[in-house]
Formats: C-alpha cells, sequence, structure tokens
C-alpha cells in the first residue's frame, strides 16, 4: 500500500438539482450530493432508486436534464472531454474482453488513454501485480474466476491513473472471499487519495468502506450523514445492562417500570444473556435509567448501548425494499 493520503475539506465531486427523465419517470429528481477528496461516499438505494442513473451522468455516459455536477473541478456537461481523463469506472457486471489475455486488456486501455507501447506494458504489469493477477496474466478473461474478472475491472479503471473512481455495485454475485478481496484493494486506493463514489445494496459493504453515506429512493435523496449519524437518527438505540447477580434481573427491570422516565417501561429480561435491555431515546435517558439502577443498589459489571443496524436504517428511511415505480435496467 501507498503513503496513506489524509481526506481533504475540498469536494471532489459535487452536484446540485441533478435531474433525468426517461420518458415520464423521472429517474433523478433534484439530486444533492458532495464527495470530499479523498473519502467514499456510499450511495445507498433500493432497486429503480436512481443509482446506476446518478453514476451515469456523472461519467458523462448520460446527459441530465437539468442540475450541475462538477466532478474534480470540471462540469459533466461541459467539459466532458477532460473529464473522462480524471475517472474511473466499475460497472456492475465485468467489462473486461474474455479472449483477451489480462495483461491484453489493460495495454489496450493504456494504448485508448494515449499511453506509449512500452509505457502502456510497464503499467499493466504494475496494476497485473498489485491486484494479484500477474500469475494469470496471459490467461483469456473468460478463464478468470469471478472474483477475478472484478480485481482485473477494478485494474482496468485504474490505467488512466484516476482521480475519482466510481464504483457501481462493484462485488455483486461475488463470493464473500472474492468480496473482501475488492474491498482490500477499494480501501488501499483511498488511503492513496483516491476519491470513490460507491453504490451499493450491501449494508455491510456501506460500513466497510464509507465515510459518509447518502440514501437515494424514487431519484431523491431521503437521508445524508455518517453510518453512526444515520443509526442515531432513525432512534432505537438500546442500553444493555448486566447485574453482577442474575437474580437481579426482574427487580431491574421492576424498578425501572415503576420509576416514571419516560420512555423506559418497556425494558426486556433475557436470562440467557444475563442482560436487560432498556430502550433508549436520548443521553439524558440513558444517564437517568443507569442513574436510577446505582442508586437501589445493583450491581452492574457490564454497560453498553446498541445501535440499530444499517439494515433496519435502510429500511426504515426508505420504507420499503424496491421501489416499483422504475426499472432499475433503466435508472437504477
Amino acid at each position: 500500500m501507498g503513503r496513506m493520503t489524509p481526506p481533504s475539506d475540498t469536494n471532489a465531486v459535487e452536484v446540485r438539482g441533478l435531474v433525468k427523465h426517461y420518458g415520464g419517470t423521472k429517474a433523478l429528481d433534484g439530486v444533492d450530493l458532495a464527495v470530499r477528496e479523498g473519502t467514499v461516499l456510499g450511495v445507498l438505494g433500493p432497486n429503480g432508486a436512481g443509482k446506476t442513473t446518478l453514476v451515469r451522468c456523472l461519467s458523462t455516459l448520460v446527459v441530465p436534464d437539468a442540475g450541475t455536477a462538477t466532478v474534480a473541478g470540471y462540469d459533466v456537461v461541459r467539459q466532458p472531454h477532460l473529464l473522462r481523463r480524471t475517472i474511473g469506472l466499475t460497472g456492475q457486471y465485468a467489462s473486461v474482453d474474455e479472449k483477451l489475455s489480462g495483461r491484453e486488456n489493460l495495454y489496450m486501455i493504456g494504448r485508448l488513454l494515449d499511453l506509449s507501447r512500452a509505457a502502456a506494458r510497464r503499467r499493466a504489469d504494475e496494476l497485473l501485480e498489485r491486484f494479484s493477477l500477474t500469475e494469470a496474466a496471459r490467461r483469456p478473461g473468460m478463464q478468470y474466476s469471478g472474483g477475478m474478472r472484478r480485481r482485473l475491472d477494478l485494474a482496468a479503471s485504474l490505467v488512466g491513473r484516476p482521480s475519482v473512481l466510481y464504483l457501481d455495485e462493484p462485488t455483486t454475485g461475488l463470493d464473500p472471499r472474492s468480496r473482501n478481496e475488492v474491498w482490500d484493494e477499494i480501501k488501499a486506493m483511498v488511503a492513496e487519495g483516491t476519491t470513490v463514489l460507491l453504490t451499493t445494496q450491501y449494508m455491510e459493504e456501506a460500513e466497510q468502506l464509507a465515510h459518509e453515506l447518502t440514501v437515494v429512493d424514487r431519484g431523491r435523496v431521503i437521508a445524508t450523514g455518517g453510518v453512526d449519524e444515520l443509526k442515531a437518527k432513525v432512534g432505537g438505540r438500546t442500553l444493555q445492562v448486566r447485574p453482577a447477580d442474575p437474580a437481579d434481573l426482574p427487580a431491574m427491570a421492576r424498578a425501572l417500570a415503576e420509576s416514571g422516565l419516560d420512555g423506559i417501561a418497556g425494558s426486556t429480561v433475557v436470562p440467557d444473556e444475563g442482560l436487560l435491555y432498556v430502550p433508549i431515546l436520548s443521553d439524558a435517558q440513558l444517564t437517568a435509567a443507569v442513574g436510577l439502577l446505582g442508586t437501589r443498589g445493583f450491581a452492574l459489571t457490564h454497560i453498553g448501548t446498541h445501535l440499530p443496524s444499517l439494515d433496519e436504517v435502510f429500511l426504515a428511511v426508505t420504507g420499503e425494499k424496491s421501489s416499483p415505480s422504475v426499472s432499475e435496467e433503466v435508472a437504477a
């Protein structure tokens, strides 16, 4: 891995009021977002939310109908040729030429980017080594496993040393081991200063990679923030308390229920775990609950809090698992 580059306060990607129609459907309906340099923005959303349309607009593959977007200082509509030299894209499906070898795929892209023959060969070899594909360099793409193809896809997107990389559901269909390998490479790229816009439906992927999250549904941004920030917005934080004597659990639950503290009445005893689970809506409520148990003389060996999972946040803010109005094929 190269030198660690700290995140910048400067935005590498800025999107304001982006709109894209497909017939009578608004695939993007006034999207606003920003990605700081050297960070990963995770864009979450159900099928048909507008994720892939957003990536297509930002990579100059589709022209938006309204709004503005700048990437690495270039306007996506007015300066597409300049922009294309600063970005990389890995789509949902492997795009390598299956008849060409891994080295030939990368060499061809290098030549298309106007690298000399020698420079294209050097860059291909560098990336094959980085992505652990050197031994398979001469094999045709059709003989690569799914994970190897995705790594080759990532390598292909880096031939031109992009400052901004779009990853559109990059680990779709991969087994857990291959997915972890791809995640490791993404983390390495970001550590070296690459800015990444990542679309995904895998909550674990977002938690592993993203510095900030944007949730979209039906072409609109419906939530933004860090992972913990979004979890806190949804609520559902739970206080976990373990007494020194498990026999105290029922008495602790009664003490809280009879305390009159707002929202505390629903505590749950789980004898098998030796824990009392208490729903908490605020820091003040957490402090009051712990203080009450202390003043009642209960000896405690563990106090902790648990935020809802990102899956729970996703379902809470979208309200459903999929958007039926737009096909993912057209406007994801």
